[in-house]
């Protein structure tokens, strides 16, 4: 094989995506996908390639030191994509110790352990590469802002010289001062500490990407998009916090899976970069989006969903404002969304219309039976 590539997560939302992009483009790298299946993790995301012969599953915990290193000795590992993580707010604020071991800790044992093993090389680093995935939730909040006179959202210009719908006139940029508010993306601003350090420490050539909220096919159904269109089909109610006005970047999966082999093969080491769609939406506006086309997909009149909408205590800490600038990674790699946010949704609704057995699967508990048996740790 031209090369060796674990991906961990593999078997979560954006991870199974990754793979699948990486096993059908490059039949010539063996792509290893390491994934501990917990509750978000789901091989049969990733029923469609799990007999190619460049693809390795192997069940097991990032945690795990010895396992990590002796998996990068097996298969002659020479780059990392490190997407495992624990990433639902609601849950780190119940279990904040969980997102820390796993965030951070998971981290730092892949790290060792490909410092480790890529020192004791001949070539030692040359030709290796170690590619975290972070979020923009590390950066904090931004707030809502808009010119003298004009309500958001408004047309903005953005550095690419681009105008997008916004609903501030800041962004997230490469250099904006990190400020977590919540256990989770406290966790993740401390696994890309520790990513750069050992960069700057050992000279380990690292990169690492911050990214807006995802959407699309495959995505764990506690998320709002997935959680929602669901809970439409069924005439359950729709909780909102707050007031939904809380506004979020949204970029489709597919684009993040291609942004991420673009990086991989062609981004600068020691870099970040921030992977959005200039895509703001508020909440409440993607749940009157979703309630349209469900509606409309399903026959039913337009507006009969929306008495669902039930809103709720908002979340403790709740950032008000995501918003990142990509324009780095557009003008030096040549990368931009491929889809529009209304063609988006209309594929991702279509998806999990079209694929109820696998909501029906998570939801009754089915998935984690999935292949139990066959997967064990070494």
């Amino acid at each position: 094989m031209k090369r060796n590539i674990m991906v961990t997560g593999g078997a979560g939302f954006i991870g199974s995506h990754l793979v699948r992009l990486l096993v059908n483009k490059y039949p010539d790298y063996r792509i290893i996908n390491v994934d501990k299946l917990t509750y978000a993790g789901n091989l049969a995301n990733l029923k469609d390639i799990e007999d190619r012969p460049n693809y390795i599953f192997f069940k097991g915990d990032i945690c795990d030191y010895d396992s990590m290193y002796n998996l990068m000795v097996e298969y002659v590992i020479d780059g990392i994509i490190h997407l495992a993580a624990e990433s639902h707010v609601d849950r780190s604020i119940k279990d904040p110790f969980t997102f820390a071991r796993t965030n951070v800790m998971g981290t730092l044992s892949l790290l060792q352990a490909a410092r480790v093993y890529w020192e004791s090389l001949p070539e030692k680093y040359e030709g290796k590469r170690f590619y975290h995935i972070s979020t923009d939730e590390v950066y904090g909040a931004l707030e809502l802002s808009h010119p003298e006179g004009v309500e958001p959202p408004f047309k903005t210009v953005a550095s690419s010289g681009e105008h997008h719908l916004a609903y501030g006139t800041d962004f997230f940029y490469e250099t904006t001062k990190y400020n977590p508010h919540s256990p989770y993306s406290a966790s993740k601003a401390s696994s890309d500490h520790f990513v750069r350090a050992y960069h700057d420490t050992y000279g380990m050539p690292t990169i690492v990407t911050n990214c807006s909220n995802n959407y699309g096919p495959y995505q764990f159904p506690e998320k709002l998009i997935p959680l929602f269109i669901n809970n439409i089909r069924q005439r359950k109610p729709l909780p909102v916090y707050g007031k939904g006005e809380n506004v979020r970047d949204w970029l489709y999966v597919v684009d993040h899976a291609c942004a991420i082999d673009m990086i991989f093969h062609n981004g600068k080491i020691a870099e970040t970069y921030n992977i959005g769609g200039f895509n703001e939406w508020k909440n409440i506006d993607i749940i009157k989006v979703l309630i349209k086309t469900v509606d409309r997909l399903l026959g039913n009149p337009e507006g009969y969903s929306l008495d669902l909408i039930t809103y709720v205590t908002d979340r403790a800490g709740h950032d008000l404002r995501y918003a990142i600038d990509s324009t780095k990674l557009q003008k030096e790699l040549g990368w931009e969304p491929s889809l529009q946010f209304e063609e988006g949704i209309e594929k991702t609704v279509r998806w999990y219309l079209d694929n109820q057995e696998w909501i029906d699967n998570i939801i009754s508990g089915d998935y984690e039976k999935y292949y139990k048996d066959m997967y064990e740790n070494r």
